[in-house]
């Protein structure tokens, strides 16, 4: 049966696999919906990451501060 969904073929550690099997079982879930979920959390964490890293780099004293209203302003542009 044909899927709009892109499929990955991975190697999982033995220990992956048993993690990745106890969940589906927990949550009534089909194995691979875990893991995508997983790797969708993983994504999440390193997008977080990455917005912290601009935002530290941002925040310096003497930083000039705008309203969230000002900031859609210019994004809505």
């Amino acid at each position: 049966m044909p899927t709009t969904k892109d499929r990955l073929n991975i190697t999982l550690t033995v220990e992956m696999r048993d993690a990745i099997r106890h969940l589906a079982k927990r949550s009534k879930i089909p194995r691979s919906a875990v893991a995508s979920q997983l790797i969708n959390e993983a994504l999440e964490l390193i997008e977080d990451e990455y917005w912290v890293k601009i935002a530290m780099r941002r925040d310096k004293k003497g930083a000039k501060y705008i309203s969230h209203k000002e900031a859609w302003k210019h994004l809505s542009k």
